[in-house]
């Protein structure tokens, strides 16, 4: 037993709830929804590090993981206006961008011949785009880069543009799996709750609507990852339903590769008044993720919207994973008004910041296999 959990068991300032909270953990026990309450609202940053950092190095000792990536973001026009997103543009409406699949091809071009492993594409849900639209692009790609891991399309992109073909989602997803969709991105969970959900993002699919849409996915073979959009008008209980939800389908399924907390950003939307919730909060919420989320192998601090230091801590409160060398190629949270605007990291850079965390920097491919030990 390390010294840090020693000192958690004999701390005399503990309660019993909270000591009980803790066997739990160390003895891999599953924690309720009401462990995770308290983890949230009556327990010490230190006290959940501790036990953020038990499970995270049981699990994966001191490695971190990052892998070599782009983005590609098509177009940032969408049939939807969610009140927290700083990205979504109309047509013809000033700061509206739409790549043509010729822009496409040429920004998948400038990594033919490199080491990147991964093209992460996402964007807003264009009104006149549909599955063969975005299938072809896939299938382009992997005739420009065949190795590369295609993680493409969140559920709400996909409940439109299957739906706009008048397809099953299943019939979709194998579409699109024969194009060369490889795993699907965790975005669009947004918060589950359904009168959070009515209030930030009514227009868009519904809870029920993105966990089949995952749920179909890994049905037919194709993995993917999960998110939370916290720091908003949620409170802790929805945040504790919306990991519920998904620990039960991975319960189901176990596809989940990594689930990713995303900070509300608050600048050029309709929601700024809220404001943002501290770093010490995005720590503490890191670390009960980590905690509650047994059955997701990873938890990953996507560095692009909390920030480079902010990413560092995140590993010391049971993150294991922060994400990619980007190269730029990101608007979304940049728009959003995060502090670094040029999302991007060489190797170098990435290794270093581990490092500086006395951790061991893996780089990994999308599914987590090594590519290579640093």
């Amino acid at each position: 037993m390390n010294s840090n959990i020693f000192n958690i068991l004999t701390d005399k300032s503990l309660d019993n709830e909270q000591l009980l909270i803790a066997s739990k953990v160390i003895s891999n026990k599953r924690i309720s929804e009401k462990d995770a309450l308290t983890l949230y609202k009556k327990t010490e940053l230190g006290f959940v590090s501790v036990l953020a950092n038990y499970v995270r190095e049981n699990l994966h000792g001191d490695k971190t993981f990052f892998n070599r990536n782009f983005h590609i973001e098509p177009t940032n026009i969408c049939v939807y206006s969610c009140s927290f997103c700083s990205y979504v543009r109309k047509i013809n409406q000033k700061g509206a961008w739409e790549y043509s699949v010729d822009q496409i091809i040429e920004i998948v071009e400038k990594y033919k011949g490199t080491s990147v492993t991964e093209v992460h594409i996402v964007g807003g849900v264009h009104p006149k785009r549909d599955l063969y639209y975005y299938g072809s692009i896939i299938k382009k790609i992997k005739e420009i880069i065949p190795h590369i891991h295609v993680k493409a399309f969140t559920a709400i992109e996909l409940d439109f543009m299957i739906k706009k073909t008048k397809m099953s989602l299943k019939e979709g997803l194998l579409k699109l799996k024969e194009y060369g969709l490889d795993s699907i991105p965790g975005g669009g969970a947004e918060i589950f709750d359904e009168d959070i959900r009515k209030n930030i993002c009514d227009q868009k699919s519904t809870t029920s609507m993105w966990l089949e849409i995952h749920e179909t996915a890994h049905n037919v073979g194709i993995p993917s990852n999960a998110t939370m959009l916290y720091g908003h008008v949620e409170e802790y209980k929805h945040r504790v339903d919306h990991m519920k939800r998904l620990r039960e389908l991975q319960d189901k399924t176990s596809m989940f590769n990594t689930f990713i907390p995303l900070k509300y950003r608050k600048e050029n939307n309709s929601m700024s008044h809220v404001g943002e919730v501290s770093t010490i909060e995005d720590l503490r919420n890191y670390a009960v993720s980590r905690i509650y989320l047994d059955n997701f192998p990873h938890i990953k601090a996507y560095w692009p919207m909390i920030g480079k230091q902010t990413a560092q801590l995140s590993l010391s409160f049971g993150v294991d994973d922060i994400d990619g060398t980007i190269d730029d190629t990101t608007k979304i949270y940049s728009m959003a008004g995060v502090e670094d605007n040029s999302p991007s990291m060489n190797t170098y850079e990435i290794v270093k910041l581990i490092k500086e965390s006395k951790r061991q920097a893996i780089e990994r491919d999308t599914l987590y296999n090594i590519v290579k030990k640093y």
